[in-house]
């Protein structure tokens, strides 16, 4: 496997690669009165990055650019509509039903909302002993001591307080750590984390968060980190990538992006984090005005130029900006930073 991802880490080796996501896109068709179809949502639009193992991406941007589709696609809940999806070496496309059985043994799921992800007539017991029966862990007492293990791993102790509870006897916080109890179980080795932390309480979100970095750390697994909250991304993330209408905008090194943010949409999203210091109560934050662009009818050029304060008139509209060099493993999708306009912006 080639490495194509210039953001990665210097020297990561072909075999270091645990996830390539090359090309991908995701349509969903739209049909009037069920059977006439008038076009497709295009949530996924031709997303490229790969991931190394042990590492941690954050996927950031704001409600309705494709985030969560882009999760779901990855965890092969969506199959593609184009490009291709590798995985430790195997390609993962939706139509090998054994290789997708084997995937999804080796990926958890942090769903946002805990309460829903959980299954409310089942034990704490019962639900991390489901996804070891449904993959062959045949072993009672191996069951046993992997169900404690996982408790113990969330820091759901004394193990024995928590087994026979049901999901409205805990907390937010509590379900939050028996929901990755249950993507840890299987000893995965890519973890999925779709806003794991926004529905939970803010003297809560911090402790989850650090959760998943220890995880990581104790157990080498990749994590993709999926949120619309820069502010929270700095507890274990790797690298950023700022998505806005369906594509990758903006790739970096986490330090290098929340220092020197480039595509103006992601300098707004800087700008949009609160700011604790009482000091600054009153300073202005300038957000772009308008609209996240419609996936069934994006604009020409690139998606962000209707919004976009530094657009170009005439080049910003017509052609879609590919990824320039900002930096040492930094990567913009913006005309700005183009030979032409990169003296005006240095």
């Amino acid at each position: 496997m080639e490495i194509f991802d210039k953001t990665m880490r210097p020297g990561t080796k072909p075999e270091d690669v645990l996830l390539s996501v090359e090309g991908l896109h995701k349509w969903f068709e739209i049909k009037r009165l069920g059977l006439f179809r008038v076009g497709d949502v295009k949530a996924v639009d031709g997303v490229d990055f790969q991931l190394a193992r042990g590492e941690s991406v954050t996927v950031v941007g704001e409600s309705g650019c494709g985030k969560s589709t882009l999760a779901r696609t990855i965890l092969g809940l969506y199959g593609p509509t184009k490009g291709r999806i590798v995985f430790d070496g195997r390609v993962i496309d939706g139509t090998d039903k054994e290789a997708l059985a084997w995937y999804r043994r080796h990926v958890g799921f942090v769903q946002q909302d805990p309460f829903g992800a959980l299954p409310p007539f089942m034990t704490v017991q019962r639900i991390l002993n489901e996804p070891l029966v449904i993959n062959g862990v045949k072993d009672p007492e191996e069951r046993q001591r992997r169900i404690r293990k996982a408790l113990e791993d969330v820091r759901l102790m004394p193990v024995e307080d928590y087994l026979t509870k049901f999901p409205h006897q805990l907390s937010g916080g509590q379900q939050q750590r028996l929901v990755i109890a249950r993507a840890i179980i299987l000893e995965p080795k890519l973890i999925v984390a779709d806003e794991p932390v926004s529905m939970l309480d803010a003297s809560v979100r911090v402790e989850i968060m650090q959760l998943l970095g220890r995880l990581q750390q104790q157990y080498n697994i990749s994590i993709i980190y999926i949120t619309h909250d820069l502010s929270t991304v700095r507890y274990f993330s790797d690298r950023i990538f700022v998505m806005y209408g369906a594509k990758l905008i903006e790739k970096a090194r986490t330090k290098e992006l929340l220092k020197n943010p480039s595509h103006p949409y992601a300098q707004a999203l800087m700008n949009a984090i609160p700011d604790p210091d009482p000091d600054n109560v009153d300073r202005f934050r300038e957000v772009p005005g308008g609209e996240p662009p419609s996936l069934m009818n994006p604009p020409a050029g690139c998606r962000f130029h209707p919004r976009c304060p530094a657009a170009i008139k005439g080049v910003c509209d017509v052609q879609e900006p590919p990824h320039f060099e900002r930096g040492e493993q930094h990567l913009v999708a913006c005309w700005l930073y183009g030979e032409e306009h990169a003296e005006q912006t240095a």
